[in-house]
């Protein structure tokens, strides 16, 4: 058994240009692998970061025909690593698109894919507005996938915001949880830390947080400040706020550890709610 996985996040600041972006996260996830990462997690929308007013739907592909998707399929089997793009834009309907995270396996397969199930509606204090539900069909379904000897459980973004999802992660058998995401700098300075710390202490879990960075065509700015933490709480790695990669290694134990010393996963109980 090969117990300990070395793992990394890459932080990128991807643009328009689908072509474009998949280069910058093709050079970074080598990068990564040279250093000797086994799984490697990318942002949310990894593929491409539109300007306000832009056609989401019409700018984008079906999965089959997504240039990202076979890319990062050969490039996962060139390198022999299971690679988790953080979330492609895929159309779904005529008028609406899903905001979905793949992991592919080391020899190139499609071997699972998660729909972000929260979307992201919110008129923020900056005068900056974000309606997802407008455009982003919403997923329906968790994923625990395997990832060498370890479980693997996908989300992104916003869902991290919902403690419940990780704990049916966890509970489902998830050791790693990964949250890609493009968290504003306002939210991020004041929340991005404290709720990935919360997720891997309430579960036990290692957290993979990969992160867009820095301006966006001047309508956004990303935080950064991508991490990994341990199933105790404690940041293996984080990142600033430009484009990089940042890496750990990740132990198998930690988590049974984590588990045995607080096993609040095995001590839910039913209660009623009076109001």
């Amino acid at each position: 058994m090969a117990d300990v996985l070395k793992a990394a996040c890459v932080q990128m600041t991807s643009g328009s240009d689908v072509q474009e972006n998949l280069k910058v996260a093709e050079g970074l996830i080598r990068e990564a692998v040279s250093g000797g990462a086994q799984l490697v997690v990318t942002p949310e929308v990894t593929d491409q970061v539109l300007p306000r007013g832009a056609d989401r739907v019409g700018e984008s592909f079906v999965q089959d025909e997504h240039p990202g998707v076979a890319f990062f399929a050969a490039l996962a089997q060139e390198l022999s690593i299971h690679l988790v793009i953080g979330s492609m834009l895929i159309k779904t309907a005529s008028d609406k698109v899903a905001n979905r995270s793949f992991l592919f396996a080391p020899d190139g397969s499609l071997q699972d894919s998660y729909d972000k199930i929260h979307l992201y509606d919110v008129d923020l204090p900056t005068g900056e507005s974000w309606w997802e539900s407008n455009v982003f069909t919403p997923g329906d379904r968790l994923v625990v996938s395997d990832c060498q000897d370890f479980k693997l459980g996908l989300s992104v973004c916003y869902d991290v915001r919902f403690p419940h999802l990780y704990r049916d992660l966890a509970k489902n058998g998830a050791e790693i949880l990964t949250i890609p995401a493009a968290f504003t700098v306002p939210t991020g300075k004041a929340h991005w830390e404290v709720l990935l710390r919360a997720r891997a202490i309430e579960t036990g879990s290692f957290v993979l947080a990969a992160d867009q960075c820095g301006d966006h065509m001047g309508m956004k700015q990303s935080y950064g400040h991508s991490m990994i933490i341990s199933p105790w709480g404690e940041i293996l790695a984080a990142a600033g706020e430009e484009v990089g990669i940042i890496a750990a290694d990740l132990n198998l134990e930690e988590v049974a550890k984590a588990r045995r010393s607080i096993p609040a996963l095995q001590h839910d109980r039913k209660y009623t709610v009076e109001a």
